[in-house]
């Protein structure tokens, strides 16, 4: 079945002044891989593998207490100022014009917020004037004045952070924050009809406000906007993996309510557009052991170490079947962005002065945005089950394929919950499948292996052996707790 062709945004990413994701993290002007800007180079070609299309910036909690115009102008008359969110020194040495050139750099789509926590309409629309009028005012002209003579074009803006959150600056109920939201979009509209803006939703499922939330600032924002905002976050709990390793349950559970409400709102406002999901912050994330270390860092330090988080083959895995969730709902969640970029509980992990290298979240991340493309399709999948303690029956194998009409490529993801492994069949005969140009594997006899400084290449894809295709039908094994990727493709690409 036809769900809906991929939208790049999917594979979007995420980076907020927090820890080192900037400072010595994509930002160290002394790395001896640094650029003329002070941007490493050895993260940008990681960027670049991982495939990202868009990137959420600059927060995150830490956007509701900034204030945009310390991040521009010359370097060192810019502010120092203390970032309450992280209890971190913020030195403002990145701002937007530094990272909308890193950016283009990697070849992505900015998407800014804007600060709803502690600024306001004004606030909004001078940043806006700011960064897309091409000339002629104080604002546009100032740009220029930086070091941007052409505007920077940005199309997607996001209305605040998590505002349901009594942990974010600033704060509010839905019919305050609704009302604020709605009136900032109309203002910005006023200067540009096209900008695409989306809206807080609620920072997690599991907040007591969640669905209400939704529907209250749906009521004021629905005719201004264009997405509304998910966030979710998973980790293995209380030694369940099997719970853990389904989390893709959740998720989607979590997508078709936040749908729901929209189309309920949308007839209720007897509104002509749906308007989309953006699921703007997800990934693995250690957030007990956060919670549990205290939150906040002893004095007001400069890039501390923060929620650099080491993942395991079985984070990699659940991160690929989340991965396949957001492909199976891209009929509603228009945009993702995988939280966060580089080290702060990422993909890609740096070591001040030393290397780089890929997590092994990084992997299906990497692989699912190379190979997805064309339309998405949902194969029907006969699958044994397992018991979970949290979600009840789960059927062990999940899958997703895409399927490109002008390449006749062929792309099928699968997941393999369980801890034993399974062979199966696919049907591939209807899309002109010819030729298995590549299956690979991330599976380890050890689930909680890692990619360390010291081990940086301990997990990694692998090719798997048992694929075979003939008849237009792929068999392969998938090991125990595994996420796999195939390409087949047609007689005209099987040609030499």
């Amino acid at each position: 079945m036809r769900v809906a062709p991929v939208d790049r945004r999917l594979f979007g990413a995420f980076v907020e002044h927090l820890g080192r994701c900037v400072y010595d993290g994509l930002y160290e002007p002394g790395h001896p891989s640094a650029d003329a800007d002070g941007f490493r180079s050895d993260v940008v070609e990681l960027v670049r593998e991982l495939g990202v299309s868009t990137i959420r910036y600059p927060g995150g909690n830490f956007v509701s207490g900034y204030r945009w115009e310390d991040g521009v102008g010359p370097r060192e008359l810019r502010p120092r100022r203390l970032d309450l969110a992280w209890h971190s020194l913020e030195t403002n040495e990145v701002g937007l014009h530094e990272f909308a050139s890193w950016t283009e750099l990697v070849g992505a789509e900015l998407m800014l917020a804007v600060n709803l926590g502690t600024e306001g309409i004004r606030s909004a629309l001078s940043l806006l004037e700011y960064a897309n009028h091409p000339a002629g005012t104080t604002l546009a002209d100032s740009r220029r004045a930086n070091g941007a003579e052409q505007p920077f074009g940005i199309r997607m803006w996001c209305l605040g952070n998590e505002m349901d959150g009594p942990w974010q600056l600033g704060h509010m109920t839905a019919d305050q924050y609704g009302s604020l939201a709605a009136r900032t979009a109309s203002a910005m509209r006023m200067f540009d009809p096209g900008l695409e803006l989306v809206v807080c939703g609620s920072s997690h499922a599991s907040m007591p406000t969640f669905g209400e939330w939704e529907r209250i600032v749906l009521e004021h924002c629905y005719p201004h906007v264009d997405h509304i905002s998910l966030h979710a976050y998973y980790q293995e709990r209380n030694h369940d993996l099997g719970s853990f390793l389904a989390s893709a349950v959740q998720l989607e559970s979590f997508i078709e309510a936040v749908a729901a409400t929209v189309k309920h709102v949308k007839h209720r406002l007897r509104e002509d557009r749906t308007i989309g999901l953006s699921f703007d912050e997800w990934n693995v994330w250690y957030l007990d052991e956060f919670e549990a270390s205290g939150r906040v860092t002893d004095g007001w330090p400069r890039a501390p170490r923060l929620l650099e988080d080491v993942y395991t083959v079985a984070d990699a895995v659940v991160v690929g079947s989340l991965l396949i969730a957001l492909l199976k709902h891209s009929d509603h969640v228009r945009a993702a962005s995988l939280a966060q970029l580089v080290n702060v509980i990422a993909p890609i992990m740096t070591e001040p002065g030393g290397p780089a290298w890929r997590q092994t979240t990084f992997l299906p991340f990497a692989t699912t945005s190379r190979l997805a493309g064309g339309n998405v399709l949902l194969p029907a999948v006969t699958s044994p089950s397992y018991e979970t303690a949290l979600y009840g029956d789960v059927a062990a194998i999940d899958a997703v394929a895409t399927h490109d009409t002008e390449t006749g490529d062929t792309a099928v993801f699968l997941v393999n919950r369980e801890q034993q492994p399974c062979t199966l069949t696919i049907d591939l005969r209807d899309l002109g499948a010819a030729r298995l140009l590549e299956a690979s594997t991330l599976a380890d006899d050890d689930p909680y292996a890692q990619n360390t400084l010291q081990q940086q290449t301990r997990v990694s894809l692998r090719p798997n052996g048992s694929a075979s295709l003939s008849g237009g039908t792929l068999t392969l094994t998938l090991p125990p707790i595994s996420w796999s990727a195939c390409l087949v493709v047609t007689p005209e690409r099987a040609s030499p």
